[in-house]
């Protein structure tokens, strides 16, 4: 349906937008929705030279992932797919939310300094349980939020979507697939964690699946011209 409505607006071409991230599990994540719809996604590692890593320093989803669309964009002068997401826990009061990707630093836990992305999860997974140790089972809600932002090569922004997946925190990781905290998300009516869903069951499911849905409805129309 989605393949239908860009054959009718006629656009044959095959886009290409630049995905504001050097996360191999994000980008293939984003690259499954949009490929098949004929719009090239390619991340930052595809760039002959990587631009200056913008400052995140915004208090919502929303606002980093504006922060990163628009820099990207700008440095590049190519149309701009950024993402900010992460994982709220109720019981935290929200937390580690904008925060998910450094949750363990942030809260000074000490880290290599050459500490790659595999050690960081584990550190900030290992926090988190930590932090819900006490908290009762029914109390462990919690979703993943994906804002997305798309600019155009000007810096102009397009079009903004969210998506979230809910679930409750796990004593313990299970899973082999995704990245991050997807190994203690469990989705209750499937008895499963967001890694234990095979990869194309969790795009249809995910925060990140539904943001990127949304938003390959309007690139066509916001990149036309």
């Amino acid at each position: 349906m989605q393949r239908a409505t860009m054959m009718q607006h006629g656009y044959h071409a095959i886009m290409q937008i630049l995905v504001a991230s050097s996360n191999p599990h994000k980008v293939n994540e984003i690259k499954a929705v949009l490929t098949p719809l004929g719009i090239d996604a390619h991340g930052l590692d595809s760039l002959s030279q990587l631009p200056p890593e913008p400052v995140e320093d915004g208090d919502t989803f929303e606002a980093n992932a504006r922060i990163k669309a628009m820099a990207y964009a700008l440095a590049t002068e190519q149309p701009c797919l950024a993402d900010d997401s992460g994982l709220e826990v109720d019981a935290l009061g929200g937390q580690p939310g904008v925060y998910s990707a450094r949750y363990a630093e942030r809260e000074g836990i000490a880290q290599p300094s050459n500490a790659d992305r595999t050690e960081r999860d584990h550190a900030n997974n290992k926090l988190l349980l930590e932090r819900v140790r006490d908290v009762p089972h029914e109390q462990r809600t919690a979703r993943f939020v994906c804002a997305m932002c798309l600019a155009d090569a000007t810096g102009q922004i397009l079009a903004e979507t969210r998506g979230t997946f809910d679930g409750i925190i796990i004593d313990e990781p299970r899973g082999n697939n995704g990245f991050g905290y997807d190994t203690l998300l469990l989705i209750p009516e499937l008895g499963k964690t967001s890694a234990e869903l095979p990869p194309s069951e969790k795009n249809e499911r995910s925060h990140r699946g539904q943001a990127v849905r949304e938003m390959a409805m309007r690139i066509p129309q916001q990149l036309s011209g």
